[in-house]
């Protein structure tokens, strides 16, 4: 099947190194609006070719959409005005259910599926493309009794072949979950890290005293607005949601150390400490 690949950063350059990997492929283009981007695309030898939006739709078999979320939903209705009955489309954004609602009514809706890779990094662009970064990672799928079952069926080939796990859920259902499990998490990295950089401004020796659990906790604030930016914009209702819950979780931590309750706090720890058998 040939496939082209609109947006050519970490995942859709990283899906286009997985997917020429597994030989699924007969061809790989990219649709890029970046030039910088595109040149970088093709010397690292991503995708085949760089071609415009519409030759793509003309060319290929499927398209997987990995653009920001902003992007997706406006192209997605274009490309289903004169997507072919044997095409299918599928959308990688980490948020789902304004797309869904974008087309819900669409006579082509169902050669649409809804898909939310659970992998990724803190760096963008076609340099942070990775081999390997969806094995035993898990996709997420939504909504598929609007999609067609062929569609469907490509999809999860496609998502098979660079070594993904599946579960199935409504695009609401989605939200709210990607909210505390992915969403929350980049609140928190950016907001330390601007505690943080407070701190450094008031001279404190921050990023010498920092050692590897503040690395790693704060890792997720290198992300980039472009793309996350449209996320909390279009998940703002289930992100302020976790974020209420987890102010109410430090709250209670506050709460401890000005009474100096250790023992309550002793308790929180040990229960936080069974998030252990969730992962």
């Amino acid at each position: 099947m040939m496939i082209s690949i609109v947006g050519l950063g970490l995942i859709g350059g990283s899906f286009a190194k997985d997917l020429r990997k597994a030989g699924l492929a007969d061809g790989l283009l990219g649709v890029e609006t970046s030039p910088e981007h595109a040149r970088r695309a093709l010397e690292l030898q991503l995708v085949d070719r760089i071609v415009p939006l519409f030759e793509a739709m003309r060319e290929s078999d499927v398209l997987l959409l990995a653009t920001p979320v902003d992007a997706i939903e406006a192209i997605l209705p274009v490309i289903l005005e004169t997507v072919r009955p044997d095409q299918t489309v599928i959308d990688m954004g980490s948020a789902k259910l304004r797309i869904v609602e974008t087309v819900r009514g669409h006579a082509n809706r169902a050669r649409y599926v809804a898909a939310h890779p659970m992998a990724g990094t803190e760096n963008a662009g076609p340099d942070a493309a990775l081999e390997d970064l969806f094995r035993g990672k898990t996709v997420l799928l939504c909504d598929l009794d609007a999609s067609a079952p062929d569609a469907c069926k490509t999809a999860l080939e496609i998502f098979h072949a660079v070594g993904m796990k599946f579960e199935f859920m409504t695009a609401d259902q989605h939200d709210r979950h990607a909210a505390y499990v992915s969403h929350l998490s980049h609140v928190a990295a950016y907001a330390l890290s601007l505690a943080v950089q407070t701190e450094e401004k008031a001279g404190y020796a921050v990023p010498r005293l920092a050692g590897g659990g503040f690395a790693s906790t704060v890792r997720l604030a290198k992300s980039s607005p472009e793309m996350w930016v449209p996320i909390f914009r279009h998940n703002r209702e289930q992100v302020l949601h976790s974020i209420e819950a987890f102010s109410e979780c430090l709250q209670v931590f506050k709460t401890c150390l000005e009474a100096e309750d250790y023992r309550r706090l002793d308790t929180l720890i040990r229960e936080a400490n069974q998030i252990r058998d969730l992962l």
